[in-house]
């Protein structure tokens, strides 16, 4: 079947668009390095960015994909640097298993911490979720200081997330922040990262989901 070409009315049902979508993605993908258990998540990513080099660039932890699935069901919880990730997310697939998505940025205690510090709100924000939860899971998608606090309170032996998805988009430190990240590849934090000043909000949305629907499975 020519994907490309078909045409889809608008009487379609949402869920038969997104399998439609699906369809059209593996056919262009191709041949990609990605595993079984993580393409979902390469395939999510894809269809919330429409950007195939933006999936390719998809690093995983080896154990990222059963780590995630274990946190989100033990009902570990996650922690947003921004208000876009938390609204994002399928609470009912994350409060099910008792967990929570939280955001921190824009509480008045962060702010005011944040301005007598001279630092950005996100890592006040990061230093507290850190502090409530230090195996929580971590979703970065905008705030590349965010993910830079977080890797240090890895290093310092403060944090010891479940799982990181760092994938903040920007030109000024978006590619070094995921650059380090990548770095733990053989260390005991698993993460979901991507090369490169692409990311974002919606994409790390994505692959919290892609989590949480194989964790109801």
């Amino acid at each position: 079947m020519d994907f490309k070409t078909e045409f889809v009315p608008l009487t379609v049902q949402p869920q038969e668009i997104e399998s439609y979508s699906f369809d059209i993605i593996t056919q262009e993908i191709g041949e990609h390095p990605f595993s079984e258990d993580q393409y979902p998540v390469v395939q999510r990513v894809i269809h919330a960015s429409a950007d195939f080099d933006l999936g390719r660039s998809l690093v995983f932890h080896p154990e990222a994909i059963e780590a995630g699935i274990a946190a989100i069901r033990a009902g570990k919880t996650i922690y947003a640097d921004v208000q876009m990730v938390q609204v994002g997310i399928s609470k009912p697939r994350i409060t099910k298993f008792g967990g929570d998505v939280r955001v921190y940025i824009s509480d008045p205690d962060v702010a005011l911490e944040a301005k007598a510090a001279n630092l950005t709100r996100a890592i006040i924000a990061t230093r507290k979720a850190v502090r409530e939860q230090p195996d929580g899971i971590f979703v970065i998608g905008n705030a590349p200081t965010a993910l830079l606090e977080l890797i240090r309170l890895i290093k310092t032996g403060e944090a010891k997330p479940s799982l990181i998805i760092g994938m903040p988009v920007g030109f000024v430190s978006a590619a070094e922040s995921k650059d380090e990240l990548s770095k733990l590849i053989d260390g005991d934090v698993p993460f979901i990262t991507n090369i490169g000043r692409k990311g974002g909000s919606p994409v790390s949305v994505a692959a919290v989901n892609a989590l949480s629907l194989m964790a109801e499975k």
